[in-house]
């Protein structure tokens, strides 16, 4: 597609549904979060945490994803869920809410940054992910679980683990950025 290794990451990224293992092991996935670390946070706040979920911490996610569903049948389907992937990281923001200058849609903002980068180098190493998220994020049972505090919000999980050989890459269809780029109206033009 393109001799530009990075671009070439980010344009064949795509979420994968189905993952099996292997998994990165631990060294890869620390010196990639490590990188991912460096995406852009204003005030270099890290108002994240990670929460590694592999073996049978999956189940015992399902087990309180289970108990928090509204009936037995969803019950059982959510308890089988963190089974898709062989690693779950949880992704958690915790927030510095009294920070003198930089506010916490500026926080968020890292924190979504940071997993997205995380995302396309986990694929560059050849690794599928996909980002899961949904009511179950709030549900007491699996804050409990996942010991959050009062403060931290629950963002979802980056399921990670090796992508169907073979699979085909979806082709996206092109979006108009240019319909989506502005200027003032009474900007001065150079």
């Amino acid at each position: 597609m393109t001799a530009d290794p990075v671009l070439e990451a980010i344009l064949t990224r795509r979420s994968c549904v189905r993952l099996t293992g292997p998994a990165p092991d631990r060294d890869d996935l620390i010196d990639l979060i490590q990188a991912s670390a460096t995406a852009p946070d204003h005030g270099l706040i890290r108002p994240w945490r990670l929460i590694i979920l592999e073996g049978d911490d999956r189940q015992v996610l399902g087990k309180a994803m289970r108990d928090a569903a509204a009936d037995p049948e969803q019950g059982d389907r959510a308890a089988t869920r963190p089974l898709r992937a062989p690693l779950l990281l949880s992704i958690v923001f915790c927030p510095e809410r009294d920070h003198p200058t930089v506010r916490e849609w500026e926080q968020l903002a890292a924190v979504a940054g940071m997993a997205q980068t995380l995302q396309i180098l986990l694929h560059s190493r050849g690794w599928g992910t996909i980002w899961r998220t949904g009511s179950i994020v709030e549900a007491p049972q699996v804050r409990e679980y996942l010991e959050l505090t009062a403060t931290e919000q629950l963002l979802g999980w980056l399921y990670i683990g090796t992508s169907p050989t073979g699979a085909p890459i979806p082709v996206r269809k092109p979006v108009d950025v240019v319909s989506r780029i502005s200027r003032p109206r009474h900007a001065a033009r150079v």
